[in-house]
């Protein structure tokens, strides 16, 4: 009989979720400070917030001051927590050349800030300023490389020496040398243009907000009402990653983070309940990197973009809705139809959280509730906003004894607020380089000339061709960067060939997203793998296919910028997001091969088809796609029937 005996699977060891975030998240790969050196690092860390908050709101200093001043911090602490490479992890220790290379960085842009109102009224630089110049960019790079990455400075790096070599007429080296140095470095137009600007004034203190929140227990509160909500259904678990990485999404910018975070919980369940391990994973890194496309924080491009464009805040926010909606529907329904397919259970009544207890704390809620009504009402600024919130985040904590904010809770969070700034900051910086060079070489004319040439007049040829460009770019840049370089860069393009502005700059934030997912870096999808412990190339091409919706709703919405509610009713609205709904619903069907039963190839072609044409907005292509989608669920309803008889 112990030939037939069941086996039983085996079980996964607990999973070092810390080795994880080293591994795929660069943030995580920080000095070891211990006693009285880990106390000193964490005041000097929240300080920095306490100063940022104090510059953002109170302070009516010259720009060139506030941003160089804010530089010069993000470069002193930014030596102090990250190391020259992984694996330095002796503790309390920094080497000789990390303090050369703190001074030197700090040291250039102090200078800038001592001497801004002289350097700015004589329009010049001195030689010995050049030099100043040039180890402030130095140091600002091997910053990026610690904390960022390689791919964004290889994409400066091939820049400048295109700038140098190719991208000026005149002849003197120095000379040259002097102009970009005075360009990128001392003025508006390189490291201290538009987005080191806005992560100083806003994105700064939503990070503050987002440290804050943390430490409410907001995470934990999001995933137990995720379990409570939709946790007893077919799947259960899969819908949980959904649902809570959709909430997270609203306060988190990190799609590994998110991923790690909350995939330490799903992944072992959707495993448990009969998940094979790379759909597990890749549901939760599909599902986590959508949180940077929810509103209101949407990885902190947001703020970027409503600056760049000129438009307020609360537009880009409330125009990212019903992407999300869609990006997220389109998860969940693939997730609800493979755990039918495969004949999955939800959660037993044992595993899941009773709702009522946990109503009892949805005042954990409030900060984000209020942050986005002051975001949408309030004619104060978006920093004063997020001001409010996080004293509302302090009050709320003290409700419960385990969260309450004591002084050091207090410290800590401001200090983790202080040290979340240094990536965004940094990456910031470079991309303002890249942007200053393509600005100052007129390399944005060329590109654009380029791109016409080989799309001609086919505006679906110049969205493919950004879309490559976003994804390559993105393989290695974070969101916020690869925002702002193909701001600069492809969304003008796009522009000029007649997309709606705010479609355009949506377009290309969408793509820089997914590249968390396309394979061969998939980093929020390579997350997912190792707490899975499955195979990594599959689980980012089972993302990919997870996400169909970050890959279709863009080219949507920039041939058909309704959906972005442009030029809309409010019945126009209505119906436009009950048919992509529905439109989401049969693009899913189609990849999965399955809505009641098993689909046939030809099945499949229809509710595809059908399904694209729900999702573009417009009456003719709505009733088509009405029409292709029902006669399949009509197909199937009939075929089912069948087979329930002959059983």
């Amino acid at each position: 009989m112990a030939l037939f005996k069941k086996k039983t699977p085996p079980v996964q060891e607990p999973m070092d979720l810390d080795a994880v975030m080293k591994k795929f998240d660069r943030e995580s790969n920080t000095r070891v400070w211990e006693g009285v050196p880990k106390i000193l690092v964490t005041c000097i860390l929240a300080l920095f917030s306490v100063f940022c908050i104090y510059v953002t709101l109170f302070a009516t200093w010259l720009d060139e001051l506030r941003l160089t001043t804010f530089m010069a911090y993000i470069m002193f602490i930014g030596y102090l927590v990250f190391p020259a490479k992984k694996g330095m992890q002796r503790v309390n220790y920094i080497p000789w050349y990390d303090i050369l290379l703190l001074v030197a960085g700090t040291g250039a842009f102090l200078y800038y800030a001592i001497n801004a109102t002289t350097i700015v009224a004589r329009f010049s630089i001195l030689p010995y300023e050049v030099v100043i110049g040039i180890v402030g960019i130095a140091c600002l790079a091997e910053l990026c490389r610690r904390c960022v990455g390689l791919p964004i400075l290889f994409v400066a790096g091939a820049l400048l020496v295109y700038a140098l070599i190719w991208g000026s007429t005149n002849p003197d080296v120095i000379k040259r040398i002097t102009e970009y140095v005075r360009v990128l470095f001392y003025s508006k137009e390189g490291i201290l243009s538009t987005p080191v600007n806005v992560c100083s004034k806003y994105i700064v203190m939503f990070i503050i907000f987002g440290a804050f929140l943390e430490r409410t227990g907001i995470a934990d509160f999001f995933i137990q009402i995720a379990n409570a909500l939709v946790g007893r259904f077919s799947g259960g678990p899969a819908k949980v990653a959904v649902v809570a990485s959709a909430l997270e999404g609203m306060v988190s910018g990190s799609s590994v983070a998110n991923t790690v975070g909350s995939g330490a919980v799903t992944i072992p369940l959707m495993k448990r309940t009969g998940y094979k391990p790379e759909f597990a994973a890749a549901a939760e890194a599909s599902a986590s990197t959508g949180g940077q496309i929810m509103p209101p924080i949407m990885g902190a491009a947001a703020f970027l973009m409503a600056e760049t464009i000129g438009v307020p805040y609360s537009n880009i926010v409330t125009k990212a809705i019903l992407p999300a909606v869609l990006y997220f529907a389109g998860v969940f329904i693939t997730v609800h139809l493979e755990a039918k397919k495969e004949g999955l259970r939800g959660l037993t009544k044992e595993e899941l959280p009773r709702l009522k207890p946990l109503l009892k704390k949805a005042y954990l809620l409030l900060p984000l509730i209020l942050l986005i009504y002051l975001v949408a009402t309030s004619k104060n600024t978006i920093a004063y906003a997020a001001a409010i919130a996080i004293v509302v985040a302090i009050a709320v904590s003290l409700f419960d004894k385990e969260t309450r904010m004591t002084p050091k809770r207090l410290l800590e969070a401001l200090a983790a607020g202080g040290q979340g700034m240094i990536t965004v900051a940094v990456a910031c910086g470079v991309a303002g380089i890249v942007a200053g060079i393509i600005g100052v070489t007129g390399l944005a004319f060329m590109l654009f000339n380029g791109i016409v040439a080989v799309a001609g007049n086919q505006v679906i040829v110049a969205l493919f061709l950004t879309m490559l460009c976003c994804i390559v770019l993105g393989m290695g840049v974070p969101t916020t960067a690869n925002y702002c370089i193909m701001a600069a860069t492809c969304a003008p393009i796009l522009v000029k060939m007649g997309v709606p502005d705010v479609a355009a700059h949506f377009f290309v934030f969408y793509f820089g997203i997914v590249a968390d997912l396309t394979p061969p870096v998939a980093l929020a999808a390579y997350a997912g793998a190792a707490i899975a412990q499955a195979n990594p190339m599959k689980t980012a091409f089972t993302s990919t296919k997870l996400a169909i919706g970050a890959f279709i709703v863009p080219y949507v919405f920039a041939l058909n910028p309704a959906m972005l509610f442009i030029d809309t009713t409010v019945p126009e609205v209505i119906l436009i997001c009950v048919t992509s709904l529905i439109g989401m619903f049969g693009v899913a069907a189609a990849l999965e091969s399955y809505f009641l039963r098993h689909m046939p190839w030809y099945q499949r072609i229809i509710s595809a088809a059908g399904g694209l044409l729900l999702i573009y907005p417009g009456i003719v292509t709505d009733v088509i796609g009405l029409c292709l989608v029902g006669g399949m669920a009509l197909l199937q309803i009939t075929e089912s029937r069948k087979e329930k008889t002959l059983s």
